[in-house]
């Protein structure tokens, strides 16, 4: 497969037009490797490795058998994906049948019907990296031109998975904090009434919810809605 000039500018043009709040990080990962799949040359199938707190996973792929092959290097822990992002660097198997790194591995990849193999690091934030995997049917599929095109798709991308991590913790963050607020107005309305039942203070109040959650096991949070329920209904 030649390389597409025009195809690849429009596939780092795509990169760059990713609304953050019309997708999560999934959906940028999955549009990541489609569009390494559609303009890579001498790619049959991609996946992204995401290493997070020692843990490796395949969060997007385009086809089982590089999802296979990933989680197999997973669990014997070596090969090209996991060596690419823990050096943050780019790793060429030309002929998987005639490589015998990684405990024999591209072996396995051979017989899956997988000849080459291409892994470039893909740096996202501090304390996740990754790899795309660009596997390709036959031996030698990646020329220098398709390994430097692989290269420069992975610049763009990671660009697209920092910001689209970073958007997916702030809202997770907002989410939490809102939670946390909504928490706090219904204990603090649930104070209240039992300061106005019981002529006490906020401090006991709350200490008579917190007594109800122990010996309830239920949250504090529910022993005070129930409360404030039950008053409104009464």
């Amino acid at each position: 497969m030649a390389h597409d000039p025009a195809g690849s500018a429009a596939a780092f043009a795509e990169l760059g037009r990713i609304k953050l709040g019309e997708t999560d990080l999934n959906g940028v990962l999955d549009r990541v490797a489609d569009l390494a799949r559609r303009i890579l040359p001498g790619a049959a199938e991609v996946s992204i490795t995401l290493v997070r707190d020692g843990a490796a996973y395949t969060p997007a792929h385009t086809g089982g058998t590089a999802l296979r092959l990933d989680e197999s290097q997973y669990e014997q822990d070596g090969g090209p994906c996991l060596e690419a992002a823990a050096a943050k660097s780019t790793v060429h198997v030309p002929d998987t049948a005639a490589d015998d790194r990684w405990s024999g591995w591209p072996a396995r990849a051979a017989a899956s019907g997988i000849g080459s193999i291409l892994s470039v690091g893909l740096p996202i934030v501090e304390n996740v990296s990754g790899a795309l995997n660009i596997y390709g049917t036959g031996p030698r599929a990646f020329d220098e031109e398709a390994i430097a095109l692989a290269q420069t798709f992975v610049r763009y991308a990671a660009v697209a998975l920092a910001n689209a991590h970073l958007y997916d913790t702030t809202a997770s963050l907002a989410q939490h904090m809102q939670a946390a607020m909504e928490n706090r107005a219904v204990i603090e309305q649930a104070k209240g009434i039992i300061m106005g039942e019981r002529r006490c203070s906020a401090d006991e109040a709350f200490a008579i919810l917190t007594k109800v959650s122990q010996d309830t096991n239920r949250k504090l949070r529910e022993v005070a809605a129930a409360l404030v329920e039950r008053t409104q209904r009464g």
